[in-house]
């Protein structure tokens, strides 16, 4: 798990600036309702992601929603999930098998107690980005857009 886990998220960086990328270009052939929707989506998994920092850390998230009351800008999202990214990957150097089976006691957004283990929180980001980034990809398939390709065989394949 400890090697398993900074390929995961190098692959999660990858996939999540190949559909910035992107939609840098064709989030404006989407309706107007679809290109908010995919922006809301996204910045759903970036702020799972912060809960879960905070939850990492063994602080307060300050979180009562799973989602921020305003849409930001394809731009300023890009930027804060740049900054997460980065955050998590350096985050993982820092830990040894001993860390990563560790429970942690936490409070979900709703309120409700939770506890996990470090490495099931990772891996929890790892697929709820992956199942929301496909959520997108449908949006897009929709609209006639070819989505890029968003599987670790294919990151492994194009990086190794």
């Amino acid at each position: 798990m400890q090697t398993l886990l900074p390929t995961l998220f190098q692959a999660k960086t990858w996939a999540g600036q190949q559909l910035f990328a992107l939609l840098e270009q064709q989030l404006p052939v989407l309706s107007a309702e679809k290109q908010t929707a995919a922006l809301r989506m996204l910045n759903h998994v970036w702020l799972v992601e912060q809960i879960f920092q905070a939850n990492l850390q063994q602080q307060p998230h300050g979180f009562d929603a799973l989602n921020t009351p305003d849409t930001p800008t394809l731009a300023q999202l890009q930027a804060r999930q740049q900054e997460s990214d980065d955050w998590y990957r350096a985050y993982l150097v820092t830990l040894d098998s001993a860390a990563l089976a560790q429970a942690v006691d936490f409070r979900f957004a709703d309120g409700k107690p939770g506890c996990m283990q470090r490495s099931e929180m990772l891996l929890h980001l790892i697929s709820h980005g992956s199942y929301h980034r496909g959520m997108v990809g449908r949006m897009l398939v929709e609209a006639g857009i070819q989505p890029p390709k968003d599987s670790l065989t294919v990151f492994l394949h194009q990086t190794a």
